[in-house]
């Protein structure tokens, strides 16, 4: 079996054999494939599909008998099957901020269609601006968007979503969308509760470099999410950045610290740099590109490199040489040790936040 992956959907091409007593032929649909033998195969047939034509996430594609099709038959029968699946598929985003045009953003990037997103924002300009230039559907009425959803993707701000997730209930209820919160500090539990029954939810925490693609985003499910459902949520995200997923939700809160506020302490370490390069004599043009780029390429040596980051920077370290009298100033000032209360002040912020948003009081 040869299987492989395009945006968000999973094609599996089988040998005839392994696939026998399956129907062939015409789709359900009545889409013909030119008469070659395509059968769909739903994973997680718990997936409730609101519209007759729904598709499956994963395309399995017979060959006939033992023969293979040539790459480019192949190829172009997984086209057609996906316009299929695509032009079936609604993802809803509730917020049309920063982090959620980002999003839209990544996805018509992996060539998903705009005309199945839809933004659901209070804010009249914004909606237009997302129209503008994204192409997708808005509008002011969150249970207008979310009764077209197969995905719900809450991107407001925390201190938001128990209103919006309780004024939503009815509609997530009758319909029963996958539903992703990428507010920080919003529990899984909570917004169970907020619904008042158990739903299909990831939380994600993406970081503020998903706005320029380079995010890194942290996702844990609940009990609810099938693997198909996993791996819609973790396309969507991907499409920003990297992604990785916790087993525990508490996790969730070491994550935020890290990675979520992450990228505030590097902007911290290179705004110190670039004031100390200009009080050294450089300009303040020549002492951030020289921060930034050093900033970068360090980043990107490590991400190429299989070597662990002690070594990388013992190798920069020359006995005598001025980074390893600059490093000796770093350790005796205690960096480690202020750096890991920092973080864990962080990750303790995070779980007072996570009480303090789900609190009935508020």
């Amino acid at each position: 079996m040869m299987e492989f992956r395009i945006g968000m959907i999973r094609f599996e091409i089988l040998r005839w054999k392994r696939m026998s007593g399956i129907r062939l032929g015409k789709l359900h649909s009545g889409c013909d494939f030119d008469s070659e033998p395509v059968a769909l195969r739903h994973f997680c047939d718990n997936i409730p599909f609101q519209k007759p034509l729904s598709f499956p996430r994963c395309v399995t594609v017979i060959p006939y008998r033992d023969t293979p099709l040539e790459n480019d038959r192949i190829a172009i029968l997984i086209l057609r099957v996906m316009h299929k699946i695509m032009s079936n598929r609604i993802i809803t985003f509730i917020g049309g901020g920063n982090m959620a045009t980002s999003l839209i953003g990544g996805i018509i990037k992996t060539g998903y269609d705009p005309k199945c997103l839809w933004a659901s924002e209070p804010d009249a300009t914004r909606r237009k601006a997302l129209e503008d230039l994204f192409g997708i559907h808005t509008t002011e009425t969150n249970t207008h968007a979310i009764g077209k959803a197969d995905t719900v993707v809450f991107a407001v701000k925390p201190q938001l979503m128990r209103q919006v997730v309780m004024e939503s209930a009815d509609s997530i209820r009758a319909h029963r969308p996958l539903l992703i919160s990428i507010a920080a500090g919003v529990r899984e539990p909570d917004i169970r509760r907020w619904l008042g029954f158990d739903a299909a939810i990831v939380r994600t925490m993406p970081n503020t470099p998903a706005l320029v693609k380079s995010g890194a985003s942290a996702l844990y499910a609940n009990f609810q999410v099938s693997p198909d459902q996993r791996d819609q949520a973790e396309s969507l995200l991907r499409s920003v950045g990297i992604t990785l997923w916790v087993d525990t939700e508490a996790h969730m809160d070491v994550v935020t610290a890290l990675s979520g506020s992450g990228p505030a302490y590097f902007f911290l370490v290179m705004e110190i740099l670039e004031a100390i390069g200009q009080n050294l004599g450089l300009t303040q043009e020549s002492a951030r590109l020289l921060t930034l780029e050093t900033a970068f390429g360090a980043a990107k040596m490590a991400l190429e490199s299989s070597e662990q980051l002690h070594t990388l920077r013992t190798r920069v370290t020359s006995p005598g040489g001025t980074t390893e009298r600059a490093l000796s100033v770093l350790e005796q000032g205690n960096i480690a040790e202020l750096l890991a209360r920092a973080v864990q002040a962080a990750h303790d912020r995070s779980i007072e936040l996570g009480y303090q948003f789900g609190d009935d009081d508020g």
